[in-house]
């Protein structure tokens, strides 16, 4: 999911504020239609049977509408009541209806997971464009033109930034599919059942819409086995893939005018384009302060750190690859050796090794990778937030920022995150608090008085 902090509703989808615009994946504005279909009269010409003879329905139990309504794009099999029609199977088309059995939307089907339905178009968008209507290469088609019309409304790629996150997944009504422009590049995040099925699809609209010179695809192992795939013959697959050549270890990108070398067996897509503005945001904060980058990866934070004029710049990841590319990027940049070092420690150790050392930095910022992958194991990951943001505020000097980040939505959808925050913010004898000036602009950033 995104990488910030704290979450916000903005027509029914799980926002994360600024961060997760700043991915330049918007969530598009969906209206909120009543129970009553327009697909009967103006899309579907009459009776749904006779229309739609072989399209199975979702019938959705009673209460559970208006959560679709409001533009929720999964969902959960708890949320069905029955099925009508012929049994449907994984990446089969199907309407979701209310108990009345009036359309609401259609989406791609699968069996497996426990999101039974991604949906793919409310009614509304149909009787707006009737075009895409059970028609995913159309709709392919329409949804990646509209998500770069936006990206060049808002100025990308620029002469100074050519890495931008081009499809957002959910943020632009594309659930389980995400794509990262890496300069002539394109990398396609995949992880969903419905999105591997229609890979040549996917690279097709790609390719003709960015005029790009190559699209890497990397599956998302973990989400995708819980979409029911064998992930034992997609990992056979990316390691014999033509596409795994020298050229995805040796693409360069440029972002707010720092330069990057990016390795595609790297976390994500190789870059987290999604946190362009808040590491743009740090720059602006590190004017003569010391900075504590922990779970650095290659680099972005410290670099801009440097960049904005910081004193002194300590970056720790427990990942020599990271490290590597992060020290790469350094020299790409040419940046003092003397003003920025980076360090191979596990930050749980650091941190503590730092306390008991009588250390502290003015600015620190702390991104860890996704500690929540599921609801499953929020209790465990709600834990291990407290520690190391506690940790974390324990060195931020008084008067300093601590920007701490999550990339877990089961963590930060339901303001989990930000309630471990205010926990430990509360303690009296380590005083911390939001800065509200900056709360638009996640992720969290956290005053020490």
């Amino acid at each position: 999911m995104l990488r910030v902090a704290a979450a916000t509703t903005l027509n029914g989808f799980s926002c994360i504020n600024l961060c997760y615009f700043s991915g330049y994946g918007s969530k598009h504005m969906l209206s909120c239609i009543s129970s009553e279909s327009k697909f009967l009269s103006s899309s579907m010409g009459g009776d749904i049977g006779s229309s739609w003879p072989n399209v199975p329905r979702i019938v959705l139990k009673r209460g559970k509408v208006q959560l679709f309504h409001g533009g929720n794009p999964m969902v959960y099999s708890g949320a069905v009541d029955r099925i009508i029609g012929r049994p449907p199977q994984s990446g089969d088309s199907v309407l979701v209806t209310n108990g009345a059995l009036h359309p609401i939307a259609w989406g791609i089907y699968n069996s497996v997971s426990m999101f039974c339905v991604r949906i793919m178009q409310m009614e509304d968008e149909v009787l707006r464009d009737a075009s895409c209507m059970l028609n995913i290469e159309k709709l392919l088609e329409s949804r990646i033109s509209a998500a770069k019309n936006l990206r060049m409304r808002l100025g990308l790629p620029a002469d100074n930034t050519d890495v931008y996150r081009l499809v957002n997944s959910e943020g632009d009504r594309l659930s389980g599919l995400t794509v990262d422009m890496l300069g002539e590049f394109a990398v396609v995040a995949s992880s969903a059942a419905w999105v591997e099925s229609n890979r040549s699809k996917i690279e097709s609209v790609i390719e003709r819409l960015t005029d790009c010179r190559q699209v890497f695809w990397k599956p998302s192992l973990a989400m995708l086995k819980e979409e029911g795939l064998e992930v034992e013959l997609l990992q056979s697959w990316q390691r014999d893939s033509p596409e795994n050549s020298e050229v995805g270890s040796g693409i360069k990108v440029v972002e707010n005018s720092i330069y990057y070398k990016v390795s595609l067996d790297g976390q994500k897509t190789g870059f987290y384009a999604d946190q362009r503005e808040s590491r743009f945001l740090l720059r602006s904060l590190a004017k003569d302060r010391t900075v504590l980058d922990l779970c650095c990866y290659s680099g972005g934070f410290s670099l801009n750190a440097v960049v904005g004029g910081a004193i002194q710049v300590t970056g720790v990841d427990s990942s020599l690859p990271a490290l590597e590319l992060a020290n790469a990027n350094k020299q790409l940049n040419s940046f003092n050796t003397d003003s920025i070092n980076f360090v191979k420690a596990d930050i749980t150790e650091f941190m503590k090794a730092a306390i008991a050392a009588g250390k502290s930095w003015d600015l620190i910022v702390l991104d860890p990778p996704k500690l929540a992958p599921n609801k499953k194991a929020l209790r465990r990951a709600m834990g291990m937030y407290h520690s190391l943001n506690n940790l974390a505020m324990r060195l931020t000097k008084p008067g300093g920022l601590l920007m701490t980040c999550s990339c877990s939505g089961a963590m930060t959808q339901g303001g989990f995150f930000l309630r471990v925050l205010q926990v430990i913010s509360s303690n009296p004898y380590q005083s911390f608090f939001v800065t509200p000036s900056l709360l638009c602009a996640m992720p969290l950033l956290f005053t020490a008085s």
